[in-house]
């Protein structure tokens, strides 16, 4: 054999070795959870809010690929954080409606000392709308679909409001901002990032949403050639900024079929919320 053919062998069964040690990562990374720490920093944050915890989460899709102690252990690493807020960004379970129960008896033991607030995904309303909402009140988990709700801490207020899921909700984001002032920090919890191109006023300080998984399966975390949204990959991953307000994308904790990740590591997202104390900052 010619030593031609014996380094186009070599490498041929190098890029075998290679492909394969991808493929089995792939199917490792979904268990990589990633800590992801964002100052907000606004001169709407109320001196009373300041160092405030927000944990927020999205896209559990507990089921097949997400067990029971998976999400146990989950909602032990969140409490461990000591959140203030603990803000859901929907798709809760996968495939079954008897997901819906079991997932939300695990989520009743997150600990947040000023509540604990959800909206819905695509998939819940797939898999069982009123079931979820059921679920959620049991829980102590506050639904915000189209609501809203005001924070008070020593005389100082916030407001934490959501709108309904794109594909499977009407959006009405009044209950949010009515009644606010563009001095009040608001933030809005919208299931699916593509929401912001529809904001067009300036109250909102912050927008929390999921949906995307951060392209689950990326070219080394640069592009993903699966994104559900109409907008490309503006919404893919973290943190965007609109004419009008900015949003935190979610890589979410949990994948749909199939059950893998690359260059997209599953988020527990921690926003601390930090008064501007300076001109330095606009927002």
């Amino acid at each position: 054999m010619t030593s031609g053919k014996m380094n186009s062998r070599k490498i041929f069964f190098i890029l075998i070795a290679v492909a394969l040690l991808v493929l089995a990562y792939t199917f490792i990374e979904p268990y990589r959870l990633e800590m992801n720490s964002i100052d907000i920093i606004s001169r709407d944050i109320p001196v009373a809010f300041n160092g405030t915890r927000i944990v927020f989460i999205s896209d559990i899709h507990h089921g097949p690929f997400f067990s029971r102690e998976r999400l146990r252990g989950l909602v032990t690493t969140i409490n461990s954080i000591n959140p203030d807020i603990v803000l859901l960004g929907g798709d809760y379970v996968h495939r079954d409606a008897k997901y819906i129960e079991p997932c939300f008896q695990e989520l009743s033991s997150l600990k947040a000392g000023l509540g604990k607030f959800g909206v819905l995904g695509n998939h819940d309303h797939w898999e069982g709308k009123d079931l979820t909402l059921q679920s959620m009140r049991k829980a102590g988990i506050t639904a915000i679909d189209n609501k809203a709700q005001w924070l008070y801490k020593d005389g100082a207020r916030i407001r934490i409001g959501g709108v309904g899921d794109l594909w499977g909700d009407v959006q009405d984001i009044l209950p949010t901002v009515e009644g606010a002032e563009e001095s009040d920090f608001i933030i809005l919890v919208s299931h699916s990032p593509d929401y912001v191109e529809r904001i067009t006023t300036r109250k909102i300080d912050l927008v929390l949403s999921g949906h995307t998984h951060g392209g689950q399966v990326t070219l080394f975390g640069l592009w993903a050639p699966l994104i559900p949204s109409q907008y490309g990959q503006k919404y893919r991953s973290g943190m965007i900024e609109t004419d009008y307000t900015r949003v935190i994308v979610s890589n979410g904790v949990g994948t749909i079929t199939p059950p893998v990740r690359f260059f997209a590591r599953p988020q527990v997202n921690i926003i601390n919320l930090k008064k501007e104390v300076n001109n330095t900052q606009t927002r």
